[in-house]
């Protein structure tokens, strides 16, 4: 149900495009009058909304680091439509963070995620995957740029403050883990 909400207003901006190219096509050939309104569905084509997920991890929600790292993604441009604070359980991390699971930091992993609680959200924006990505910093603080989360607020490079999705597939998926779709207010 949640992955569906994400693939019909795929569906539908794919569709809706596609109709506008064909009309647009057609309308402009010998129609300057039209030229402004087909610079506009251009723009919008190069624009790519997307949404993804942000965790404020437990090092950071224990600082009450919340706002602060807030801030950083809302002066960026990303806008938070859903947001949570909980306490996730062995289970719930333990489910996340499977992909990790055969690798050696997977347990020290689900332990710290649940020693505290997190904060769990949804960012939406231009590019909103990238652009969170690049806001964090590299996992490791110590190779992060300067005036990143993680070069701000990192402890190391396990207690690094945020998780971030690294596709647009993932956020999605990492989305409807948490959220249900009457939950996110894009």
């Amino acid at each position: 149900m949640k992955n569906t909400c994400i693939k019909a207003q795929e569906f539908f901006n794919k569709k809706l495009f596609a109709m506008l190219d064909k009309k647009l096509h057609l309308s402009t050939l010998r129609a300057p009058k039209f030229l402004p309104f087909l610079k506009q569905i251009i723009f919008l084509k190069k624009m790519t909304i997307e949404m993804t997920l942000s965790i404020i991890k437990p090092d950071a929600t224990d600082r009450n680091l919340t706002g602060k790292i807030n801030a950083k993604f809302e002066e960026a441009g990303l806008k938070i439509v859903a947001q949570k604070r909980m306490q996730l359980s062995d289970a719930m991390a333990g489910e996340f963070y499977s992909v990790h699971k055969a690798r050696p930091f997977y347990n020290d992993l689900v332990k710290f995620m649940t020693s505290g609680p997190v904060v769990v959200q949804v960012l939406k924006g231009e590019n909103a995957v990238l652009k969170n990505r690049e806001i964090m910093g590299a996992t490791n603080p110590a190779n992060a740029d300067a005036g990143t989360i993680r070069k701000e607020f990192a402890l190391s490079i396990e207690a690094n403050s945020v998780h971030g999705s690294d596709s647009l597939e993932n956020a999605q998926n990492e989305i409807a883990y948490f959220f249900a779709g009457y939950e996110i207010i894009a």
